[in-house]
């Protein structure tokens, strides 16, 4: 992990453009390749990012950031106040909730509820970054990623385009799809899902621990 505080002005250029004026910010690299900026408010939400994987270069006091999509972050650094590294190492994850975990177990034993013929391979299969719920195959032989979440947000999607960036580096597992599976998925993830090639699916808690719904159906 990076962290660089300075007086900066920041250019995006991509689907839209964007510029931040020049002011005091602190510029964070992960290991991952993942650069955010960040103001002094504002809660998590970074002013401007670039997620992994992507390619920094730094030529004197401008830093240039690009992705494979053709996507071009450029922070150029006025006046450099702290510059500082540290090796944070492999994290172990969030620990999921009750329902969470017991929702990865009931895929793990009925994989078919995903798709029509999919097996498992192995649950929190690992990466070098954390492991992902399961690693299923569809009857194809195709290898998907899924990772569960009890409420589907935009940071379950991010975590898990950072597990399919390792697994595809992995000639014995790729090409490896992504499924987003949870009890609700906000519009916003679905979106962003959708653009990164990662299908979503909803799943009824209730109905897979063999609980009836207490919804009325016609049939």
């Amino acid at each position: 992990m990076r962290l660089v505080i300075a007086k900066c002005t920041v250019d995006y250029d991509g689907r839209l453009t964007a510029h931040l004026p020049s002011a005091k910010r602190v510029i964070m690299v992960k290991a991952d390749g993942c650069v955010a900026i960040h103001a002094d408010g504002g809660a998590y939400k970074p002013l401007n990012w670039m997620n992994a994987p992507n390619r920094l270069n730094i030529e004197d006091d401008v830093w240039t950031v690009t992705s494979p999509k053709g996507e071009k972050l450029t922070i150029t650094i006025h006046e450099l106040y702290d510059d500082i590294s540290h090796e944070l190492g492999v994290d172990p994850g969030l620990q999921k909730d009750g329902v969470e975990a017991h929702l990865q177990e009931l895929l793990a034993a009925n994989p078919e509820v995903l798709g029509e013929g999919y097996r498992l391979v192995r649950r929190e299969f690992p990466t070098d970054i954390g492991p992902v719920d399961l690693l299923i195959r569809t009857p194809d032989g195709i290898a998907i990623a899924v990772e569960i979440k009890r409420r589907g947000e935009i940071d379950g999607v991010e975590q898990l385009t950072r597990y399919l960036d390792f697994l595809n580096r992995d000639p014995q597992l790729r090409p490896v799809k992504g499924m987003f599976v949870a009890q609700e998925i906000k519009p916003q993830a679905k979106v962003l899902a959708t653009d990164r090639d990662i299908s979503w699916q909803v799943v009824n808690y209730d109905e897979l621990r063999g609980i009836e719904s207490n919804e009325l159906k016609l049939f």
